[in-house]
């Protein structure tokens, strides 16, 4: 296996130097956006010792390539502007047009932040949708959309390309990506360059790179679920290639496809091969920060418990291979939804929620916004509008309001528990009629529902057979119902003041 991986690595930069012209990756090319304040870092490939220049705007820098044919460039930093002409030359000169500077964000996760702006069926639709695809013509913000790939190692390059944010362009791009990219182009008044790298359907653990992986020894399990499904990787293909067929053969005779239970793509869920084939080629592009949509794969109860600490394990990683320091990560709490009766939506939200200790992220409550029906809620507007609220406050600097209330801590007075929030500004709100969705439990952890009254910026809570209250849940379903809001018209994050995440059974 080691053999057949290093004979693959070694095949792909033979034909990576085979050529001395100077060549360049995909994520350089013309109409892309270059990251502002930061030096400009240029890449690619020549023959080993060949001299390569690079010029934009009058600042110029230059290197020679290692005996692998690699070589790096680093230009002077930019402020927002353009466009501009840059050119790389050696043997060869190629020259980029309609290089932008401005503010670059990678997207990334799974089917909610996938999801097109034209929907992707019948039953995954983008509200308002065919409004805001003839109306997404915007010459400053950019478009890069990563294919689906999987590797055993990471690869050097992507088969894509920047293009102008256009209706036919914007169409077939994350919505919620979109969505945030042109708020920030509003307020922020730069170009936006946006790189969508998703997949459907994919677990958290195959975004993480092999050695973040194996450098916590807590994420062993996640090798152990991997194998079980290997192990029907043959049975897997073999079915969804059964069903490819008869899709063919509906349309060949002119009738509806046939309906087929949802299968994850068995590669797309091998740990770190989402890591290598749709992130490592974008780790020497300089970026703002990342936002992220994710979890509903690792929903299922033997996933479930595992995912705090997997997702802090990815933001770490991916700050660590990009090295940029502690970018802004902003990522999107799970929405409400039923799911199924093996799944934890909740111990979800709690993970996503507790990963907020990290430095430099924030979170888009979605609580309020999603259909318990269907796991692609269709208001992508407000999800994307709260990262880029978010956005504003952790990457930008403002000071404004840009989450709803979050848990802080409690405090027992007899038979009461009260619970006091952060991001309360403007206080707080019953949206629709009295407080719901508060359980309450002793030191036996029984919870029972209880009764909540706004207090000041605090909820006091109560509860028939709880004397001595200890902990506090808020939300604790896979699609709650619930209504406390800030003034802002921000919702609170669900929650549990327990101190370790509840055990899914």
């Amino acid at each position: 296996m080691k053999r057949s991986l290093f004979a693959a690595a070694m095949m792909l930069l033979t034909v990576i130097t085979c050529s001395a012209d100077v060549r360049l990756p995909k994520l350089l090319a013309s109409h892309m956006v270059l990251q502002r304040d930061q030096p400009v870092h240029l890449w690619g490939w020549a023959e080993p010792g060949e001299q390569v220049s690079a010029e934009m705007d009058g600042k110029k820098g230059s290197a020679v390539t290692d005996r692998f044919g690699h070589w790096h460039i680093y230009l002077p930093a930019f402020t927002a502007g353009g466009p501009f002409r840059l050119a790389i030359s050696s043997t060869n000169t190629i020259t980029l047009d309609d290089v932008l500077i401005g503010d670059v964000w990678f997207a990334s996760g799974q089917s909610n932040m996938e999801m097109p702006l034209k929907g992707f069926d019948n039953s995954a639709v983008i509200q308002n949708s065919a409004e805001e695809i003839r109306s997404a013509g915007h010459k400053d913000i950019r478009l890069f959309r990563t294919p689906r790939r999987s590797s055993d190692f990471p690869l050097p390059d992507f088969d894509a390309e920047w293009t102008e944010c256009t209706p036919s362009t914007a169409a077939d791009f994350s919505a919620v990506a979109y969505f945030f990219g042109r708020q920030i182009a509003k307020d922020e008044h730069v170009a936006v360059g946006l790189i969508d790298s998703t997949w459907g359907g994919t677990p958290v653990e195959a975004w993480v790179s092999m050695e973040g992986l194996g450098a916590d020894a807590a994420l062993m399990p996640v090798f152990a679920e991997w194998a079980k499904m290997a192990d029907n990787t043959a049975e897997m293909k073999a079915l969804l290639n059964a069903e490819k067929l008869e899709d063919e053969a509906a349309v060949t005779a002119g009738k509806p496809k046939p309906q087929h239970s949802w299968h994850p793509a068995p590669e797309s869920w091998q740990p770190a091969g989402l890591y290598n084939g749709m992130v490592a080629a974008a780790l020497n592009f300089r970026i703002k920060g990342v936002i992220w949509y994710q979890g509903e794969s690792n929903a299922q109860f033997e996933r479930a418990n595992l995912y705090e600490r997997t997702f802090e394990d990815l933001i770490g990683d991916w700050r660590m291979h990009w090295r940029e320091g502690n970018f802004p990560f902003l990522f999107v709490q799970l929405a409400n939804y039923k799911g199924g009766v093996t799944e934890s939506y909740n111990t979800i939200r709690e993970a996503q929620r507790r990963t907020l200790a990290l430095a430099n992220t924030a979170m888009a409550v979605t609580v309020d916004i999603g259909n318990p029906d269907n796991v692609h809620p269709a208001d992508k507007q407000d999800v994307g509008a709260r990262l880029a609220l978010a956005a504003e406050s952790v990457a930008y600097g403002k000071k404004l309001e840009f989450s709803g209330p979050m848990f802080r801590e409690t405090s027992m007075d007899g038979d009461v528990i009260r619970v006091w929030f952060d991001h309360v500004k403007g206080g707080l709100v019953a949206k629709g009629g009295p407080l719901t969705g508060f359980e309450i439990a002793g030191a036996d952890q029984k919870f029972a529902r209880a009764t909540a009254t706004i207090e000041g910026e605090t909820v006091a809570l109560k509860a028939d057979g709880v004397t001595e209250p200890r902990y506090v849940r808020y939300g604790w379903t896979n699609s709650p119902v619930v209504n406390l809001f800030n003034g802002e018209g921000l919702p609170a994050s669900p929650f549990t003041s327990e101190e370790r995440i509840p055990v899914v059974r």
